[in-house]
């Protein structure tokens, strides 16, 4: 199969050995994730997984931020049309695909966090099989901030890798980690230095990939089989309860005042750069 042309929300490569590199390429907007994103996202893994050429998958992002999670914004009228319930659904199809997608695939899939990383970018990346970061990256979940829940099967895979006080710290709390705490609590395996971060993963990467492709896919398959329905399940009920939430009008106001006090701030830094 040949590499996709027309997710051009993402930078794809397929290296030599067979390393797929799948980079969020939206650094202008610090890889917000939208309905186009997510979409392209789930058929960017749909492809990796069934190429015979992708042994190993490698998932990034360009500029500043891996991602800075949901893009928050109001939809227009032509995407209220069916009202609010029916742009959920349409929405959250694209993103329960992502997570079945990321639950069910086949390969070994690292993820190289190469900057900070909000929301669905780190609930998602808990379910690559291997996570490499900066020193300099942060993880935050602002769930509660913004009226959600927790999402991409993070309600049972973080209690179960950062421990149950850990992950309520981040997903009821809405702590900011650092990657060296992500490292100490088993989320993060490796950190490398920002100047030599790709070339280390991309070297750990082609170096799996060497390995003979069938034995790392049965290998998975005996690490991952047994939760496959488990997880799905999850995933389904988090996207219910979270669709409940998003069209809540409890949720509305907290995300008004997340963005006013957003545009708040960057009034203030336009005043203070003004002075200068």
């Amino acid at each position: 199969m040949s590499i996709p042309t027309d997710l051009d929300t993402f930078d794809i490569k397929l290296l030599p050995h067979g390393v797929a590199v799948i980079a969020f390429n939206r650094p202008k907007k610090y890889n917000a994730l939208n309905p186009q994103v997510y979409d392209q996202w789930g058929r960017a893994l749909e492809w990796a997984a069934k190429s015979d050429d992708v042994r190993v998958c490698v998932l990034t992002g360009h500029g500043k931020y891996f991602t800075s999670g949901q893009e928050l914004t109001i939809p227009d009228s032509s995407e209220m049309e069916g009202g609010a319930e029916e742009l959920y659904k349409k929405r959250s199809g694209y993103t329960l695909n992502v997570v079945r997608q990321l639950i069910r695939f086949p390969k070994l899939i690292i993820a190289a966090i190469q900057g900070p990383v909000i929301g669905f970018g780190v609930t998602s990346t808990a379910l690559c099989d291997v996570i490499y970061t900066v020193p300099e990256a942060t993880f935050n979940t602002p769930f509660m901030q913004l009226g959600f829940c927790a999402e991409a099967c993070s309600s049972v895979v973080f209690p179960r890798i950062m421990g149950s006080s850990r992950a309520n710290e981040m997903l009821l709390m809405g702590r900011k980690f650092t990657a060296q705490e992500m490292e100490k609590c088993g989320m993060v395996a490796r950190i490398f230095p920002r100047e030599t971060f790709m070339d280390e993963v991309l070297k750990l990467a082609t170096a799996a990939a060497k390995y003979p492709p069938q034995a790392m896919k049965d290998t998975k398959a005996l690490i991952r089989d047994h939760e496959y329905e488990f997880l799905e399940t999850v995933n389904a009920r988090e996207m219910i309860l979270l669709g409940e939430r998003m069209a809540s009008d409890e949720s509305a106001q907290a995300i008004m005042e997340f963005m006013m006090a957003k545009h708040e701030r960057k009034e203030k830094e336009k005043e203070a750069k003004a002075k200068l």
